[in-house]
């Protein structure tokens, strides 16, 4: 989730220009090698690529302290002798060793960067073990600025849960901290005192007691997960379960929360039957079966983390019993509940390589909100809450961040992209091709890391239209398009402007009270009318504005 309008601030903003197409410019920001190594794809990372990992950690609630291993299983795509790993400051790789040997490691910030004394043979599956501790990030303001979150429950019991969306995963554990490259397979143990349980992703395989009275929780994943999708969730939980029966047969849904909030918690979660059955009609079947779905109660509002999503909103309907558009049908559903479990279809199931396309996370799951409210009350008003959340938008920047430095764009890729895509709807304007085009989506790219031009071009093509400066307008620049028009008589003039070069989107207006498409240029149109022209209407569900130049 990412929510609202927060972010990372990593680099100054200096300021902006519009180009000769139209087309703005990015921000002139200073970003540091720091910036380059996180978000860029080194030397030292593309040599290898990810197989499994296995996460074998002690958090310890007295010091805030977590201490463990991680064994990175990779093949070899090509011969090299320096591995990247990512581990953030101020925790601290302790030793690191492969076919029994202790290598020799530097560090350069928030990166260590470790020589292979073996020889790396393209095709080779090969393995080293990372060993660390530390004090991790706590999280100020979760799940906005990522970390660890150290609470008590109102028994007084730990209650601990991590959160690390764009900051990234290296906050609390040694990984390749970027997204393009996403573990195949992963085993995840828990070290947590006694009385307590930890909750992580894909299913539980083993509790183990020690000597020590403490309990060892190892989860088992199946499918490839990002990884800001590796969560813990640590609390005095108690649990309840049910299946669903979806497209792929029954799906194993568990629910963890805190035993005080057991009772409210059997009522709110009724919404996840009905959230996996509308997601599943528009989006296709819930992309990880085999390991599950799992909702757990966290010390935050909440965040998408694959196959165990995590829940702070309060038992109520809207966020945080808030409706964000200002309709009155955000207050039929649950916000975290709905949006959080979307992005197991977009973020988890589909996920970005770069964070400046962050939108292909956002932009669609925000748009699930309204197609939720659809599904169960109807088009028009799942229309009107979309329409609602545009009052949310401040077309500050540019969607689409920078590229290789780990920046995200504006937080517009909420509300202004999931409009984007109802414009885009309308253009399609056939609701079942409509939905083909989003199952399609998730069945083409299942379980892959992409790119916004392959959504581009694999919209593109389903529309059969050249989306690439319809993106351009929404993605990359802040201008709305807006139709100029003038008419007289029976005459209607018509134009885009505040557009990027080349953009051409149709448009449904209506005349008189009887709807016509148009499809306005950049220079002036006319459109003749079968009686005099009295009123001109714009379609709502169009993210465009209108100038009347009577």
């Amino acid at each position: 989730m990412k929510k609202y309008f927060g972010g990372i601030i990593i680099a100054f903003l200096v300021g902006f220009n519009t180009n000769a197409q139209g087309l703005l410019n990015k921000s002139e920001t200073v970003f540091t090698r720091q910036d380059s190594l996180r978000g860029s794809v080194t030397k030292e990372r593309i040599w290898w690529d990810i197989k499994n990992y296995f996460l074998d950690v002690k958090v310890n609630p007295a010091d805030s302290t977590i201490t463990g291993s991680n064994t990175i299983q990779y093949k070899v795509l090509q011969p090299y002798n320096v591995m990247q790993i990512d581990l953030q400051n101020p925790m601290e790789i302790t030793k690191v060793t492969q076919d029994g040997v202790a290598l020799k490691y530097k560090r350069e910030g928030n990166v260590f960067f470790i020589t292979l004394a073996s020889t790396q043979n393209t095709g080779a599956i090969k393995e080293v073990k990372v060993f660390y501790q530390g004090k991790p990030k706590v999280a100020v303001r979760p799940p906005w600025d990522g970390g660890i979150t150290w609470k008590k429950d109102k028994n007084g019991n730990d209650f601990i849960a991590s959160s690390c969306q764009g900051l990234g995963a290296s906050v609390w554990w040694p990984n390749k901290d970027h997204m393009y490259d996403e573990v195949e397979g992963m085993k995840i143990s828990v070290n947590v005192p006694g009385k307590l349980m930890d909750i992580s992703n894909g299913r539980l395989q083993s509790v183990k007691t020690l000597k020590d009275g403490t309990k060892t929780y190892t989860w088992v994943v199946k499918n490839p997960i990002n990884n800001y999708g590796v969560n813990i969730n640590i609390g005095d939980y108690v649990t309840f379960s049910e299946k669903y029966n979806g497209e792929k047969g029954d799906l194993d849904c568990t629910y963890y929360v805190l035993k005080d909030n057991l009772a409210k918690a059997k009522e709110q979660f009724k919404e996840v039957p009905r959230m996996l059955k509308a997601f599943e009609h528009w989006f296709g079947p819930y992309p990880f079966y085999e390991d599950s779905y799992k909702l757990v109660e966290a010390p935050y509002l909440g965040m998408e983390h694959q196959s165990s999503v995590t829940y702070g909103n309060g038992y109520k309907n809207g966020y945080l019993g808030r409706d964000l558009s200002g309709t009155g049908w955000g207050l039929k559903f649950d916000f975290i509940i709905i949006h959080e479990s979307g992005h197991e279809w977009f973020a988890n199931n589909i996920t970005y390589k770069d964070i400046a396309d962050m939108w292909i996370h956002e932009s669609f799951t925000n748009y699930s909100e309204s197609l939720f409210v659809e599904y169960y009350y109807g088009k028009e008003a799942g229309y009107e809450y979309e329409r609602g959340i545009r009052k949310n938008i401040q077309n500050d920047k540019p969607i689409i961040g920078n590229y290789d430095v780990n920046n995200e764009g504006s937080g517009d890729m909420y509300y202004k992209g999931s409009n984007m895509l109802h414009t885009l709807r309308q253009v399609v304007n056939n609701d079942e091709k409509w939905r083909s085009i989003l199952r399609g989506l998730n069945s083409t790219f299942y379980h892959q890391t992409v790119t916004t031009k392959q959504i581009e071009n694999y919209l593109s093509q389903q529309v059969s239209m050249d989306l690439n400066p319809f993106f351009n307008q929404y993605l990359r620049d802040i201008r709305i398009p807006t139709l100029e028009y003038t008419f007289q008589d029976s005459t209607l003039k018509y134009r885009w402007t505040n557009i990027v070069s080349g953009f051409d989107m149709p448009l449904k207006v209506t005349l008189n009270g009887t709807e016509v498409t148009l499809n306005p240029k950049a220079d002036w149109s006319e459109f003749t009318n079968s009686s005099k022209i009295e009123k001109v209407e714009i379609n709502k569900d169009f993210y465009v504005f209108s100038k009347d130049a009577n």
